[in-house]
């Protein structure tokens, strides 16, 4: 059973995972057992949606709050707790965001392994997308391959014009201590309709 970032993108990675920096790899090496969460802490230094992202995240707000967040906004901090569960193979990732002047806003998610090998993340109410994972220039790169809906234990795929778009997101290094976050959306039709970007080191006890 993986219950860890780094088993599960060391097994999907193959030999790819050692043309990642050191750091990233001693990292994703820290692994949350269960009631002994890891804790990061950062700053967001950019958080926009376009027209259609503002109006997608009001109307996805009730069912995953924090997923697609409709708000433009910087310099705010975020705190970053990923843990996992006893007898679970997932692991979770919690985000609160303190954005200027609004309440802050939590949002968790958690990844697994499919029966087919695939890295899942779900969102919440059983939507979730197919991540693809990379490596390039040191940093590792996740590329959204599809969202879907899950209900009974079956994926119903959510057809592209019906999503907010294709993620992308990078984990780029700065140091041992420090790392870079960044996450765009792109819709084929809309364009750009999410972006996030932050800075973020560990917290250790």
């Amino acid at each position: 059973m993986i219950a860890s970032e780094g088993e599960l993108f060391k097994k999907i990675l193959g030999p790819a995972w050692r043309g990642l920096h050191p750091d990233i790899q001693a990292r994703f090496d820290h692994n949350p057992m269960p009631g002994k969460p890891l804790h990061y802490t950062g700053r967001m230094t950019e958080l926009t949606c376009s027209s259609v992202g503002r109006v997608l995240g009001y109307l996805t707000m009730p069912l995953i709050q924090g997923a697609l967040m409709p708000f433009n906004d910087a310099d705010f901090p975020v705190d970053i707790e990923v843990y996992s569960k006893q007898g679970s193979a997932a692991i979770f990732k919690q985000r609160i965001y303190r954005l200027n002047g609004r309440k802050p806003v939590q949002f968790t998610s958690y990844m697994l392994e499919s029966a087919r090998g695939e890295v899942l993340e779900y969102v919440g109410m059983g939507m979730g997308m197919k991540l693809v994972l990379a490596v390039r220039d040191g940093n590792l790169h996740f590329e959204s391959d599809g969202y879907f809906w899950q209900v009974l234990g079956v994926r119903i795929p959510i057809p592209a014009w019906f999503t907010p778009g294709k993620t992308y997101l990078c984990h780029r290094n700065n140091d041992s201590a420090q790392f870079d976050i960044r996450i765009e959306i792109r819709h084929a039709l809309f364009g750009t309709t999410f972006t996030q970007a932050g800075v973020f080191r560990e917290v250790r006890s």
